[in-house]
């Protein structure tokens, strides 16, 4: 499992800040089944099964907006030892479905009690126990273990202890990997999270490539493709994505904690899921009161308006994300005399070319100053190379920065040049009318196109306001920020 660890080691697998949640774009659950272990099982698929994959793609979950299926969630959950709530599903402005207050809610109060016996893990149980044997003989990872474990109950609809859970997933998720190739060149040609949604979609199906080659091939009883397929799989992954939370008094135990995962997000609160010992329970404390009627939030991390498209499929309004950045890509050009030394002394220290840095109305980090230092510096300068690329991948020994005067002027204009030429992207994009129109076939291609086109239209709104703050500042006071800025981790 050698390139299944690499792949999810990589990009694959998100840094989240301690226990980012998902938007609560779910729906779904089935009346409450009771939980039936089988000894021996091989996932075959009936001719009605196949029949409806070939239809939906998927087969199992919901309607994004079905509160029906949540509602049956809930009662299974009660029924299996979810504590009394404070809270219910319900229908919200922000996110299809929310949980709401149904009385007064304290701030500082401890919410949810989820217990370990209701929550997802890489050590749960698998109603079909080969299949389970199999993928933990061959040591799979977390993520590729969990995303299977998902397709192989759902697969099993009454007969997996989770068909209330799962019917109450989301069937098509908004987020980016769920949008074609064409869709990505389409709607986010201005934006740099194109780059990541391609990378991500990628990296899924790679990982999905290794698995098929070296466990679902050899045992095809276990793993029949109408099952375990690229759609499949686009759909456990989607699901992981803006679902899954590390749980930080659990030695950072990766989970899907059905219930919690109904909360949205809100930039204005910092709370977060992690397991509380004293009631042994998943909680979060709130850090603000609720009235009965109010939607409930979490925080699913400091994350940007692409972030968030690109894992929940949601964009905030302009100025609710106070965190929100874009990412300005940073090339060497190869005619340098001295490319091939830069892209080692990078490369030494970690980093590609290009490399994507996070940029803020409020300026630029340190690690951006140096890559472009070393972009711009000349020949006779290169005993600085090394310097530079310490300092761009946060490794430098030095804790104010590095600074060379007599390249501080280009360096500043080669930064401007960057955000200007972004910019242009963004105006042309929005100028068009928010990228050219095509004719739909039928009448849920259309509701589709106008929805994709609403949220890179508004994306790309937000992220051209970045650019052009950061464009509008004068050159001194861009420098002094650059200094005093908190600096965000490279990835």
């Amino acid at each position: 499992m050698a390139q299944i660890s690499r792949v999810l080691h990589t990009s694959l697998i998100p840094h989240f800040p301690q226990s980012p949640l998902p938007p609560s774009s779910h729906n779904g659950a089935s009346p409450a089944v009771p939980f039936r272990y089988r000894t021996r099982c091989s996932i075959s698929s009936s001719p009605s099964t196949t029949s409806r994959a070939s239809e939906a793609r998927i087969p199992w979950g919901c309607e994004i907006e079905s509160l029906e299926s949540a509602s049956a969630l809930q009662q299974w959950l009660s029924e299996s030892g979810l504590p009394a709530q404070k809270m219910a599903i319900q229908r919200v402005d922000v996110g299809e479905r929310g949980l709401v207050a149904l009385k007064n809610i304290r701030k500082g109060e401890k919410l949810l009690f989820v217990p370990p016996s209701l929550v997802i893990t890489a050590d749960s149980d698998w109603s079909c126990l080969e299949v389970g044997n199999v993928m933990r003989r061959n040591s799979v990872p977390d993520w590729p273990l969990l995303a299977t474990y998902l397709i192989s109950e759902a697969s099993l609809m009454n007969s997996s202890r989770w068909c209330s859970y799962i019917s109450a997933l989301p069937r098509h998720p908004y987020s980016l990997l769920y949008w074609t190739r064409s869709e990505l060149d389409t709607y986010l040609v201005a934006s740099q999270i194109r780059e990541r949604a391609i990378e991500r979609i990628t990296d899924v199906e790679g990982t999905y490539n290794d698995l098929k080659v070296r466990i679902f091939s050899k045992y095809p009883q276990l793993f029949p493709e109408e099952i375990f397929n690229m759609g499949t799989f686009m759909w456990s992954f989607g699901i992981l994505f803006s679902r899954l939370v590390r749980l930080p008094s659990m030695d950072g135990k990766l989970a899907l904690v059905p219930w919690a995962d109904m909360l949205n997000h809100s930039s204005e609160v910092e709370t977060f899921l992690d397991y509380d010992k004293s009631s042994q329970g998943i909680v979060f404390t709130t850090d603000r009161s609720y009235e009965p009627g109010e939607q409930v939030f979490i925080s699913y991390g400091n994350k940007s308006n692409g972030e968030l498209l690109l894992s929940y499929g949601f964009v905030p309004k302009v100025g609710a994300n106070p965190d929100d950045s874009v990412e300005l890509s940073l090339p060497i050009n190869k005619s340098d005399k001295c490319y091939k030394e830069k892209v080692e002394a990078l490369q030494k220290y970690g980093l590609s070319m290009p490399q994507r840095f996070p940029l803020q109305i409020t300026g630029w980090s340190l690690e951006m100053m140096a890559y472009a230092y070393l972009v711009v510096c000349p020949p006779n300068m290169s005993q600085h190379f090394e310097e530079m690329a310490a300092a761009a991948s946060n490794k430098s020994t030095s804790k104010t920065g590095i600074n060379y005067p007599e390249l501080e002027e280009q360096t500043l204009q080669f930064l401007l040049d960057c955000c200007e030429s972004s910019i242009a992207k963004y105006t042309k994009f929005l100028e068009d009318g928010g990228a050219p129109d095509s004719v739909p076939t039928n009448a849920k291609q259309a509701n589709r196109k106008l929805l994709l086109k609403k949220l890179a239209t508004e994306l790309c709104t937000i992220e051209k306001i970045v650019w052009s703050g950061v464009c509008q500042q004068p050159a001194c006071d861009l420098y002094s920020i650059v200094i005093h800025m908190e600096t965000p981790e490279i990835s």
